[in-house]
């Protein structure tokens, strides 16, 4: 993704804007991203957030092929721009059954994955596979709500909010670095939304602050099932 593309995609986001609701833009950009399968750093960045800033545009992020489906079918559909993040991670690595015939689902509706009491973990892509991953290394008592984002804008503030104000606590998961990553967001919109309802602070486990490393150190950048369990156990124990 050049200055040249970013261009495209934003002058497509303003078209209803700009024309005041007279023209909209059906466009739908098929984008792999994220890394773990040891290609070229500057091919494995996950640049969500910064699409996500830009008013008019749909980012939607699929974690699993039904998911993909629906959502690519609702983003073709759709009369507004969509940017489609496909983590190239998932592409070989989970299997599933996908109907033959049509069907969507709704862009910026959130799933939840695993219902729990303990505690909500936030995540999308990749990595909610290394969350699954995550919950297995838990003790037995510790009970994990696991929600899959699935749509970074707009974002299902709704299915958020009402998982941590059941459960009280938050981790937020994703491959991109830390500063100024969507997780941000997330926890920002946790705090107004369910501040008297938490009982520790929300925590992030993301990729690092630096440009994604050469493929042989790839594995420490991305977060993994360890480093999420850890965050996990901290939060439950605050």
């Amino acid at each position: 993704m050049g200055p040249a593309y970013d261009q495209i995609v934003n002058q497509a986001a303003r078209c209803r804007s700009r024309t005041r609701g007279a023209f909209t833009c059906p466009l739908t950009i098929r984008v792999p991203i994220g890394g773990g399968i040891h290609a070229p750093e500057l091919h494995s960045d996950s640049p969500e957030a910064i699409y996500a800033h830009s008013r008019g545009l749909k980012v939607v992020m699929p974690s699993r092929p039904y998911d993909a489906k629906g959502l690519l079918t609702s983003a073709i559909r759709d009369p507004d721009p969509v940017i489609f993040f496909e983590p190239k991670r998932v592409y070989r690595s989970f299997r599933e059954e996908v109907p033959e015939e049509s069907y969507t689902i709704p862009i910026g509706q959130a799933k939840v994955l695993n219902e729990g009491s303990d505690l909500t973990v936030v995540t999308w892509g990749a990595m909610v596979f290394q969350c699954l991953a995550a919950m297995d290394l838990l003790p037995e008592d510790v009970s994990v709500e696991l929600i899959d984002l699935r749509t970074i804008y707009p974002i299902d503030v709704e299915t958020i909010a009402d998982s941590v104000r059941k459960t009280g606590r938050a981790v937020v998961v994703h491959e991109a670095p830390k500063t100024a990553g969507f997780g941000a967001e997330i926890s920002s919109l946790i705090q107004e939304q369910c501040f008297l309802h938490l009982e520790a602070p929300v925590q992030r486990v993301t990729g690092f602050d630096t440009v994604m490393p050469y493929y042989k150190l790839e594995r420490a950048y991305l977060p993994d099932a360890e480093r999420i369990a850890g965050a996990i156990r901290g939060c439950v124990a605050y």
